[in-house]
């Protein structure tokens, strides 16, 4: 596959919707499968296994594999003494087979969270004290974009709120424009939106877009509408590539809702061209704009205890590294050459498509011996987040389904371990809710055979568990403030009792709607292996906020609501200790539905904030970049200072 050498076919026209076509292909090789895999294990495949990554090893995976058997060590130990508190305090003579099963589900639990634990511990000490290995914007100090190495912004799209899409893209295309490199991009919206009326919205909002680019002398935008659809954002992606990938060397993915600086698009594009063996280069998205408590919340948490997953993640990972889809930089070429995606074969709701297909392509071009970064120190990348509770359960439906699909590739030949645990790690994201709801449910009936006074026989050890996993589950939050602090950023959020403040009210926040998605991915899990469709009343989740109202929070959670007072009654039959113990658990469910009112509210939101509590750093110092987007978007930020 070659490049065009001249991008004097893509600027041959300045009126046209799309540039010349240049086709290629992306080849699409049948999946193995589990069952091809137990055949070559057993010797018994023909089938041909091609060579992968054949490129020489390079000193940060060495790196790598020392700290994924320190993780795993980690993760052994803490399970090993967990495992062995549990069995001093469960009562093996009421009804010994109800603690077997307490103890097998509470095994793969404490792993899980126990790897989210070191992750954070991690994370800790690397947002102290830096981490020589990782990839680093720095590293794109002093290098010069080539004349040659043109690049493509993309901006999948299919029924999206046309004035928040096009308010983002206006002001990253502005943005890049300020940095004098926009000659080197093309910028496309790729459209999969079937309503007619929709379609002349986005073309006149395109149309608009591109006058007043083209008289500032900003990037060239087009506009596709794709006649046929199909394999939703992936084959939108897909197509784009076919028809146009080689007239560019890079392509920049965008969600509807991504906005991205000028700086940090030229920084991916330089940092691609000092790393040639990068397939994927991955920025740090950073949540922002939204007005409910709900969203508020999720922004917080994701700059303080998510930045420290984000480098504890990277600690493990360096170069075998996670792609979340957008706001990340790609080598066309290798794109095209290595992430076709076939249909899994089959039939029921774990075949067709491959849906999360970003985990995949990830797994699929290291497969072929390209490297995957995050750069976290990379700023200017941003993106929002569901407006309520009820709108991220919607979102979280279609990621389960997707990764439910991934896990039967696991087994795929070539993938790295780190990609094979990746996909197994996004299938416990999900598949954990069940899990746990198992372990109490268990635990409930197990409180009916059990002698009161056995149980408090042991009372140092049960509340040594208790504490320990709290510790496990809670100690990250902590080490987030922490680590701010330490770093001198908390006037960034607010200062340091704001901050504080902040992070209790996320954690409350955060105690009181895990069973509320324990419930909801458990039966996102369930719809997925057996089949069943399920209906939420709810839309997409929208860009713009809005309020949610009481109706769709009784169709979304009513349900659930009612399951859960039946618990707390059969807690209470069982023993009303039980009862007490689990309060925590099926209160929150039987209040789901103004929990969701409530955190979904626009004033209460708006209240938080003029308190200055559950602010990010893009409230505090709004980058440029952001304050066009909201101005743009005619969202309620004209408040916010400009940053310089």
């Amino acid at each position: 596959m070659e490049h065009d050498p001249s991008p004097a076919s893509v600027m041959a026209s300045t009126t046209a919707e799309t540039p010349p076509l240049l086709r290629g292909s992306i080849p699409a090789s049948p999946w193995f499968g589990a069952r091809e895999a137990w055949r070559r294990l057993r010797g018994q495949s023909h089938r041909a296994v091609p060579q992968f990554d054949t490129q020489p090893a390079l000193p940060w995976q060495a790196v790598a594999t020392r700290r994924r058997s320190l993780l795993v060590l980690l993760m052994a130990l803490t399970c090993i003494a967990t495992s062995l508190v549990l069995l001093r305090v469960l009562d093996w003579r009421g009804m010994p087979i109800l603690s077997l099963l307490q103890l097998l589900l509470f095994v793969p639990l404490v792993a899980w969270v126990s790897a989210g634990f070191w992750s954070a511990m991690m994370g800790f000490v690397v947002m102290l004290k830096g981490d020589r290995h990782v990839l680093s914007a720095r590293q794109a100090e002093g290098v010069e974009i080539p004349t040659d190495a043109r690049s493509a912004i993309i901006m999948p799209i299919c029924n999206e709120h046309v004035p928040t899409v096009i308010a983002g893209l206006q002001a990253t295309c502005e943005s890049l424009s300020a940095t004098g490199q926009a000659g080197h991009f093309d910028v496309f919206m790729l459209s999969d939106t079937r309503d007619p009326a929709r379609q002349a919205e986005e073309r006149a909002a395109w149309q608009a877009l591109r006058a007043e680019l083209d008289a500032k002398g900003g990037p060239r935008v087009f506009y596709r509408v794709r006649k046929r659809p199909g394999k939703r954002k992936a084959g939108n992606v897909a197509d784009f590539c076919r028809r146009w990938g080689r007239l560019y060397r890079y392509m920049v993915v965008l969600d509807a809702d991504s906005v991205m600086s000028g700086e940090c698009l030229t920084g991916l594009v330089k940092l691609m061209e000092a790393n040639p063996r990068a397939g994927i280069i991955q920025t740090v998205p950073r949540p922002c704009g939204q007005t409910t408590l709900h969203a508020r919340a999720q922004q917080f948490a994701s700059r303080v205890t998510g930045s420290l997953f984000t480098a504890g993640m990277q600690f493990w990972q360096l170069g075998d590294s996670h792609y979340w889809g957008h706001n990340a930089i790609i080598r066309i070429e290798a794109f095209m050459r290595h992430c076709g995606l076939a249909r899994l074969e089959g039939e029921g709701r774990l075949s067709g498509d491959v849906l999360s297909h970003d985990f995949i392509e990830a797994a699929l071009i290291r497969r072929a011996g390209y490297h995957v970064w995050v750069v976290p120190d990379l700023p200017g990348s941003f993106e929002q987040v569901p407006c309520n509770l009820l709108d991220e359960l919607q979102r979280d439906r279609r990621w389960c389904l997707g990764n439910m699909l991934n896990a039967r590739l696991i087994v795929e030949p070539g993938l790295t371990p780190a990609h094979r645990a990746m996909l197994l790690t996004g299938v416990l994201a999900y598949a954990s809710a069940p899990l746990w709801l198992c372990y109490l449910l268990v635990g409930t009936l197990a409180w009916g055979f059990v002698d009161y006074g056995e149980l408090t026989s042991t009372p140092t050890a049960l509340q040594g568990l208790w504490w320990f996993t709290a510790v496990l589950l809670m100690l990250p939050r902590v080490l987030g403030v922490a680590a701010i602090c330490l770093r001198g950023e908390q006037v960034q959020f607010g200062g340091t009792l704001r901050l504080v403040a902040s992070a209790l009210i996320e954690a409350v926040l955060s105690v009181l709607q895990a069973p509320i998605r324990m419930f909801a991915h458990t039966s996102f899990v369930i719809a997925a292996i057996t089949g069943v469709k399920l209906e939420w009343k709810s839309k997409s989740p929208p860009r713009e906020a809005d309020a949610l109202s009481w109706r769709d929070a009784a169709r979304g959670f009513f349900g659930d609501s009612l399951l859960a007072a039946q618990w707390g009654v059969l807690a209470q039959l069982s023993h009303p200790a039980a009862a007490l113990w689990l309060a925590p658990v099926y209160a929150p469910l039987v209040g789901a539905i103004p929990l969701a009112v409530t955190t979904g509210d626009l004033r209460l939101g708006r209240s938080i904030r003029a308190r200055q509590l559950l602010l990010v750093p893009e409230e505090a110092r709004t980058p440029r970049v952001l304050t066009a987007a909201w101005r743009y978007a005619n969202m309620e930020k004209a408040s916010l200072p400009l940053a310089a």
